[in-house]
């Protein structure tokens, strides 16, 4: 959520922010907050001395009573009366000029760093990185749905039997492969140095609310209404939130921390193959990274997860590239987004696998996440978030890559996991 004091102070610039968004109306809604904030402003300079004469003629009342002046105390008596259900008007009005800030200020999304490009779709995105080779399966090539059926590693129509599309069943190698995939990122996150969590898989409303999922994406959160909680889409809720409400010291910085969690999402969607087999599911497994940085280093931080992330790939030995996210495709709580796609040769086709994206103080201003300056003064923290990495895609992108006439390999580095080096 943006500060009004940065709207206030920034307008322009915040305005140019929003255009590369191509966020409809924003100069209408951006009035809207400084408005409300000048009621709220008006309203509580109100209150406030509403409140101070009513505390100085207490005082005066005191004095009456010591000193046998109890008729002057009783007419001021009434006086406090009449201003104590002002100042309950003036609290209730204060309340609704809040309710609506907040609620406008729930609309607007984060601006984007300077080097985000203008854009309206994932068309205008710009790749800056590209690595690997790409394999030359020749025209025999099966995507990764048809080679689960094949060796029965993930069973697609067994999950629609329990549950519904999108909720696959792995079995056998393809269970043990993902689990092992969960391990060595977990592995390669801690030997970087992130801290590993087990979280919960459900969150209250005030969690999805400070890392911005609600109110931006209700409706494609599963929700469990009985008791008011959400099923996670992303272990960056949990693990963000963690730090809610926290003040944290300059020597704290940086704060790294990984966890491992399935993932829901009510978003699967449309038909036909780019949604097909592991390509977009309701439920996910998914290793993920977050970082609680010093504004003067989180955009360092942010590299250093981009790197931390190539690493990975490139000892799973997979083509990948890497996009900077145009506004237009940028989360609503992304200042700066890093994508990273594979190339999957079954399908011929880029899969997303990964991003890394710098919130700024975005979430932190929602989190309420502040730490001290070499001043003493508190100030916003910045969170970082990143894939390392989403199970699906990369396991699609191993099994269709990784593909022979005899079987599939497994890659080398998971091997030590799997215990095993071959489906076939």
């Amino acid at each position: 959520m943006l500060q009004v004091q940065f709207i206030r102070d920034h307008k322009e610039a915040v305005l140019q922010g929003l255009a590369k968004r191509n966020f409809a109306n924003a100069e209408h809604i951006i009035e809207q907050v400084l408005t409300a904030d000048e009621d709220r402003r008006g309203t509580q300079v109100q209150l406030d001395n509403t409140l101070s004469e009513s505390n100085k003629i207490s005082k005066e009342i005191g004095t009456f009573f010591k000193s046998g002046e109890a008729q002057k105390a009783t007419l001021l008596k009434e006086k406090t009366g009449h201003l104590k259900e002002k100042s309950k008007a003036l609290s209730e009005k204060l309340q609704e000029h809040a309710y609506e800030l907040q609620t406008l200020l729930f609309q607007i999304p984060n601006i984007p760093h300077t080097s985000v490009n203008a854009g309206t779709s994932e068309e205008d995105n710009e790749q800056i990185f590209k690595e690997g080779q790409v394999p030359d399966l020749g025209e025999n090539a099966l995507p990764h749905w048809e080679l689960a059926k094949k060796y029965d590693i993930i069973d697609f129509e067994l999950g629609n039997k329990i549950t519904g599309a999108g909720f696959p069943v792995y079995k056998g190698k393809g269970a043990r492969l993902q689990r092992a995939l969960i391990n060595y990122f977990l592995d390669k996150n801690t030997k970087a140095g992130y801290t590993e969590v087990q979280v919960p898989h459900v969150v209250n409303e005030a969690s999805a609310t400070a890392t911005g999922q609600l109110p931006d994406k209700d409706g494609q959160m599963y929700h469990c209404t009985e008791d008011d909680l959400y099923l996670i889409p992303t272990a960056e809720i949990p693990i963000t939130n963690m730090f809610r409400g926290n003040l944290i010291h300059e020597a704290d910085f940086p704060i790294k921390v990984t966890g491992y969690t399935p993932c829901f999402r009510r978003e699967a969607g449309s038909y036909g193959a780019h949604v097909r087999g592991l390509n977009r599911l309701h439920q996910f497994d998914k290793v993920e990274i977050v970082r609680i940085e010093h504004p003067e280093t989180s955009y360092a931080a942010l590299e250093g997860m981009v790197e931390h992330i190539k690493e990975i790939l490139r000892e799973l030995k997979l083509p990948y590239r890497i996009l900077r996210l145009c506004g237009g495709d940028t989360g609503f709580t992304a200042a700066l987004t890093f994508d990273f796609e594979l190339f999957s040769a079954g399908q011929d086709r880029w899969l997303e696998i990964s991003s890394a994206s710098n919130f700024e103080t975005f979430q932190a201003n929602r989190l309420k996440l502040r730490f001290k300056n070499k001043e003493g003064k508190s100030e916003l923290a910045h969170t970082l978030n990143g894939s390392s990495l989403a199970l699906p895609r990369v396991l699609a992108g191993i099994l269709e890559n990784y593909q022979t006439k005899e079987g599939i390999k497994i890659p080398e580095v998971l091997v030590p996991y799997c215990g095993f080096d071959f489906i076939g």
